[in-house]
This record gives C-alpha cells, structure tokens and sequence, in this order.
C-alpha cells in the first residue's frame, strides 16, 4: 500500500515537472539552434593531435576576423559567367555593376544584418561592411569569439616550424539561422608568405642582366621596353589595385624613381582594412609592398592612380577589392593556406564585374607547396610564373627567354579541378606534362630573377628577384590594354584566361606571346607552347594588345 501511495506521488511530482518546463517554454523565447560554418576551420595538424597544445590564448587579447557569407544562386551564377566569357554569346563582356551582382547574386541584405546583430549581440565591434554584402569584419576579445563560436582558441606548438599558433579546437558553430560560409582570421597555422626573393636571400647575389640600372641590374622601365617598347600606351585613365598584408613607406618608391632619374607622376592611394596601417617603419619589411608599386607604375607610367589595399584577412581585402570595383587590373604577391570556397565566390563576383586578377605563383619551383603557391590556383585569376629575360642592351628589346628555375608550376597541389579553358584541345599534352583533371600552372610569365634593381627599407640594392615582379607586370600591362580599349569604345578585358587560352591554341600565339622554349623548374621543363613553368610565355605586347582588343 505505501509503495503505491509513493508511486502515486512521484508520478504527481513528474506531472508538476513537466507542466512548469512547458510554462517556462511558452514564456521564454525559443532559443536558436546551434549551426556549423559552411567550410572547416581546425588545421589538420590539431585534429590530428600532430600539434601539441600549449596553453590558450588569453581572454582578454583582441582579434579581428571577417565572417563571409555564401552566394546565392552560385549555379546560375556559373552559367552567367560561361556566357560573359564566350564570344558566341548575346552576353559577351556584358559585365555587371557591384549593384547588379549583389541583387542577383550577394548574399540578402536581411542575411547579412543577421550576422552584424549576432556579431554586435556576442560583444564585437563590426569594423567594416561592403555594397557586395560577401562579408563583415569583426574585432573582439578572444573570450567573447569563443562564446560565440563554441570554441576555445588553444595555442599549439608548430609541427614543422619553430614556432607556436593558434586554431579553435572544434570546427565554430553559431546560434544564427543564416548560413555562414567562413570564418577567416581564427588561426595562423600558415602565415602569408611574401613571393618575392631579396638580395640578402640571393643564391648568388646577383643573376647577370643587361638591364640599365646599377650594375646591369634590370629596373622596371627595362622591362616595359622588353616587353612593349616605345609605343604610346601609359595605362592613362587606368587604376591598378595591389593586395598586401603590410603597410609600406612612400618614400621608398620615391626614393626609386629619384635614384633612377625617373618621373613619378602617379598616385599612390592606401586603403587601410581589419585595422592595419599604411605605414611599414624600419625595422617593419616593405620589400613586397613597393616592388608591387614600382613595377606597376614602370610598366605603366600614366596610370590615373595605383591603390593599395593593406589588411590582415585575405577575405577582407579581395571582398573590398571587388566592391570598390574602380581597379579593373589587380595584383597579389602574397600566397597562405588554402581556402577555395571563401575566395572563389570574390573571384567570381570580379569576373563578372570585368576585373582581372594576377597572382604571382611563387619562387620554389616544383616544389613550392600549396599552401604558399594558393591563390594562383584558383579558377578565376591568372596565375603568374617566372621567366630568365635578355634584352639586346640596357633599356633594350626583347632578344630571347628562358624559363627560370624558381618559377613555381605544378597541378594544382590544392586538388583544385582542371577549368574549362584548360580543356581546349592542345593545352595539356604528354610534352607539357599537366594535368587533364586537376588546375594547372602558371598560365603566363614575366622576368622574375635575382637580378632586379629594387628600394625598399630606405635603401637600394640589386640581385632582387621572384615571381612577385611578374605579376604586378602584367597588371601595368592589363591597364594598357583597357586604355587602347577605352580609346575604341569597347569594354574591359575582364577575366583573363578564356581569351589567352583561345589565342594559346590559336594561329596568332606565335606573335601574340614570346613562347618559352627552355629552362626548368625542377619537376617540370619548358616546351612548345603550353608548359607548367611559363604557362604560355612573357607577352609581346602591342601584337598581344592588338588581339586582345580585336578579341572583342
């Protein structure tokens, strides 16, 4: 009888229980469900338990991240972007406003205040937004990241370098109904590697040269001389835009331009992102940063302006890059972990806007590894390797091209797949030795030895060299192009790599480009045509700009 009577009573207290949760349910707001990113953020070295932990970062130390957003209708965005780039198609070179992409292609304007009210909600500060809507810049406490995320940020010994990072220890799930694509800025696993060589880093100290400055070192007017001659083109009316992780001194390239005897007659314009500074006081390196702007403004002495974009997250600077969408020609020297789904929706928003962009591949060869080579394999920008130039004499023309041995080419080591212009028939062969599934690169090179004239660090020096001074080349030359076809009443070029590959098969290739013959990169050698250490070679370029325009 007392064991009914007590059962009796439990079953009550259980009936009381549940009628209190469902009172305390119906009062309080439901609250969100917990959502995974889009994209993985742990490095595998501490999913793996490869990298030990060491302790974590303090709670009180501040960080800056930038939170991306997916497109929508990236399929129709595809298909889009195939028609802008045919020549058959109503739709050829018919480029979109920043306001056209975002309406039909950015994330919703709805969608993109729910993640600066979560941001703003979880105590951060939302330090930048742009037109596209592709992502938020935050800055925070590490503890208040943490709790937003779901994660604890660890500090972790490197696994091949002598030095700790920091990572998440889980992948970050956020109580937000909106999709998050990415999350970059939550670990430094690998840290951006600047693709350039500086004489103190020469093999040899200085490659011989038949350049005009010091020592026969090459300068940057040299290689407009190679490459283009004497014709009119400036890149007049033109703005080159250059991507950074560092600041830079202006009085480095002043000092450039004065010791060469050299006008400098275009405007250097910084735009600050994720809370960096424009400047790069000694002991801070500017090597990378002024080497971009000299061999842009050499290559084109009449741009209207050259604008660099300095910021800590890659995210941040290709998204503002896009919104501002004032420099159709764009060069980055920089190379970082891979992370193809943040970047590659950027990349697409800039081809269907009609911008181009350069990346340098890198100064290992065959043996650059993919994390320092990424992003010049990505589909939607031109990936540029290094050539060994001679010149009939200082300031001279072209006379013959090798390829160089630090020009870094390979298959995509980011196992990133083979575009559609690499599948034209005699792209990739058994000489070439390339890929039929995988990215392959370069897709075009420039004079990149050690034996370039540089100022940097408010000094000068020659035996400076890498792929970094090939990219920022063919964006000064990209700004020439879209002069003449301003001058003709046409559109920018736009994206590159439909229109070079067509010509790389075509009859003109011959004239349009100097095609590397020899030279290696370890791995992989020079050969007719098509290779994985010049892609299709250095450009001759009025017969090239002749093309490209005719192109149209």
């Amino acid at each position: 009888m007392r064991e009914k009577k007590m059962s009796g009573i439990a079953a009550l207290q259980r009936l009381s229980a549940a009628l209190f949760a469902g009172v305390l349910f119906w009062a309080a707001p439901a609250q969100a469900a917990q959502h995974l990113t889009l994209t993985a953020h742990v490095p595998p070295a501490v999913a793996n338990g490869q990298a030990p932990i060491v302790g974590e970062l303090p709670g009180g130390q501040r960080m800056s991240l930038a939170i991306s957003l997916p497109l929508r209708s990236e399929a129709d965005l595809d298909d889009l972007l195939r028609q802008i780039y045919d020549p058959q198609s109503p739709s050829y070179r018919r480029y979109l406003s920043v306001e056209e992409f975002t309406q039909r292609f950015g994330p919703t304007a709805d969608d993109h205040d729910a993640v600066v009210h979560f941001a703003e909600a979880n105590g951060l500060t939302v330090t930048g937004t742009r037109a596209n809507r592709q992502a938020v810049d935050v800055e925070g406490p590490v503890a208040n990241i943490e709790a937003a995320i779901h994660v604890t940020i660890g500090v972790y010994r490197h696994p091949t370098e002598n030095r700790t990072f920091f990572a998440p220890d889980r992948e970050p799930t956020l109580n937000l109904e909106v999709p998050v694509l990415h999350i970059s800025g939550l670990d430094n696993f690998t840290l951006p590697y600047a693709k350039n060589i500086r004489s103190s880093e020469s093999p040899d100290g200085a490659g011989k040269a038949t350049g005009s400055g010091p020592k026969g070192q090459f300068i940057g007017s040299d290689m407009r001389a190679a490459y283009y001659g004497s014709g009119p083109l400036t890149g007049a009316g033109q703005s080159v835009g250059l991507f950074e992780f560092r600041g830079y001194e202006l009085s480095d390239v002043q000092l450039y331009f004065q010791k060469l005897n050299q006008p400098l007659n275009v405007p250097v314009v910084g735009v600050a992102l994720n809370g960096r500074s424009l400047n790069c006081p000694p002991p801070c390196d500017d090597s990378e940063q002024v080497l971009d702007i000299e061999m842009a403004i050499s290559m084109a002495p009449g741009l209207s302006q050259v604008v660099v974009y300095v910021g800590g997250s890659d995210v941040s600077i290709f998204s503002q890059m896009a919104a501002d969408n004032t420099s159709k020609q764009l060069s980055c020297s920089w190379g970082w972990t891979d992370n193809e789904s943040s970047l590659d929706p950027i990349f697409k928003e800039m081809a269907a806007q009609g911008q181009s962009v350069f990346v340098a591949t890198g100064d290992n060869g065959s043996r650059t590894p993919g994390n320092t080579v990424w992003p010049a394999d990505d589909p939607y920008v031109t990936a540029v390797g290094g050539t060994d130039l001679t010149t009939d004499g200082p300031g001279g023309a072209w006379k013959s091209e090798t390829g160089w041995i630090g020009s870094a080419g390979m298959p995509s080591k980011n196992n990133i797949p083979i575009p559609r212009y690499q599948k034209l028939a005699g792209v990739i062969d058994s000489s070439n030795r390339g890929s039929p599934t995988l990215r392959n690169i370069p897709d075009v090179a420039a004079e990149a030895n050690t034996n370039q004239y540089s100022c940097y660090d408010g000094y000068c020096s020659g035996g400076n060299g890498g792929t970094s001074y090939a990219s920022p080349q063919w964006a000064g030359f990209m700004a020439m192009v879209n002069q003449q076809a301003a001058a003709s009443g046409r559109t920018t070029i736009g994206f590159l790599n439909p229109t070079l590959y067509r010509i790389g098969v075509g009859s003109s290739y011959g004239s349009d480009f100097h095609d590397v013959v020899s030279g290696s990169n370890g791995k992989y050698s020079a050969v007719i045509g098509y290779d994985l250490v010049t892609g299709w070679g250095s450009f001759d370029g009025p017969n090239l700009i002749d093309s490209l325009i005719g192109s149209q």
